[in-house]
Formats: structure tokens, sequence, C-alpha cells
């Protein structure tokens, strides 16, 4: 197995590994930590949108609108794009139509992949077992924030390179396992500088920074396929 790291949905296009593989979408702060969140708590079925504009056609067909820009929820939506709120609902048997700043737009960019899943802290173990049981190299594609670089998503991806034991394929695969090998006795800690937690706080979004760090609190593998996720 042969794993890449694509730092930005930017950067996706230029990979290396094209043929067969699995790309796993991260977004650690918050979409994919909050679609695995969402699943926990019972959520039928994810369609990831990268437009706010698509959102009313799902409302008609039934599905709950999950909207987020910036941070900070969007309109009419009933859901927002945070975890922790999402564990405290039930939601069994609702299906979302999500759109979010960044991550929807990485997990959508990563659906030309053989095998796209959604992967965070809340589902690493879960997500590299699943992973090991594939025949097929991977590329973890980090959501970033508006196509920059991202810290919390890069330690992700040296997190899940290390699970693996893969051979790295070029130096962002390198960086991120080095970046994680300095940061994983606290990840939090380590990113309490990181732009995007800076930013969380400034709009009043403090629950959700820690749990976005506690590794397998929502052990699903959400899964890409025909247009939405599921399990």
């Amino acid at each position: 197995m042969r794993i890449e790291v694509s730092l930005t949905p930017a950067l996706y296009p230029y990979r290396t590994i094209v043929s067969r593989h699995a790309t796993v979408a991260v977004d650690i702060l918050r979409a994919t930590t909050s679609i695995c969140a969402a699943f926990q708590a019972g959520c039928e079925c994810v369609v990831p949108l990268d437009s706010l504009d698509d959102l009313q056609r799902y409302r008609s067909l039934g599905f709950a609108l999950a909207a987020e820009r910036n941070g900070e929820r969007v309109g009419d939506a009933e859901y927002g794009n945070s975890p922790t709120a999402y564990l405290r609902q039930d939601m069994h048997g609702v299906r979302l139509a999500y759109s979010t700043t960044n991550g929807t737009v990485a997990i959508l960019k990563g659906a030309d992949a053989d095998l796209t899943l959604v992967g965070a802290f809340a589902n690493l173990t879960a997500v590299t077992e699943r992973l090991c049981r594939e025949e097929r190299d991977v590329v973890v594609l980090c959501s970033g924030w508006k196509n920059d670089f991202c810290t919390e998503d890069t330690l992700f991806a040296g997190a899940l390179i290390e699970r693996l034991g893969a051979t790295l394929k070029g130096d962002a695969a390198t960086m991120a396992l080095t970046l994680w090998q300095k940061a994983k006795a606290d990840p939090y800690q380590y990113c309490q500088n990181a732009a995007h937690v800076h930013r969380l706080r400034r709009i009043g979004v403090e629950e959700d920074i820690p749990f976005a760090f506690r590794t397998d609190t929502c052990p699903v593998v959400p899964v890409y396929q025909e247009g939405r996720l599921v399990l």
C-alpha cells in the first residue's frame, strides 16, 4: 500500500496516485467530524453539496438541510456544522443535504476515486480497519481552509499514515507523518495556534474544538456512493 497526501483540494488533481485507489476526505474542524457524528446519532444518509443554491431542491425531496459558511449556520437550515450538536440529537431516519465551506467541497473533489471515505479523528480506527481490508493505495485529501493548508487536517493524515504503516508517496506525506509524531501526545494542544481554532473561537464555537481531536468517538465509516454518503 502506498499513501499520498493532498494538502488542499486545489492540489488533488495533481496527485500521482490516480489508478485504483481510495480517497479519504478529511475536515477535522468540522465537516467530516460532524458527518461522523450525524451517522453516529442515527442519520440515514448525507448528500454533500458544494453550493448553497442546491439545498432547497433537496428540501422539496424530504431532506433536512445542514449548511455552514465561515463557521456559522446559514439561513433557514435546520442544522449547522457542529458534531457535539448532532450527538445530542436523535437523527434516526433523517436524510441530510449538507453544504459547508470546505469539507463537502473536498468530499466531492475526491468522488472520482474507486472508494471515497470520510475520515476524522472521530472514526480513525474504523477508517484504518476499512482501508486495511482494501487492496488499493490511499490518497488523503485535506480540506484545508479555502484551498489553503491547515494544521489539523494534516495531523489526521499523519495519524492515518502511522496506523496504516504504508509506503509514503511524496513530501506532503512525509511532512504529515513528521508533524503527527511531534503532535500526537496532545494534538488538541498542538493546534492551539491553528488559524481555524482561532476562527471558531472568535464566533463562540468552543465545545466542538477539543471534541474534534478525540479519537474514536464516532466509530462509523461514511462511504460516498451514487451522490450520497452512507454507511
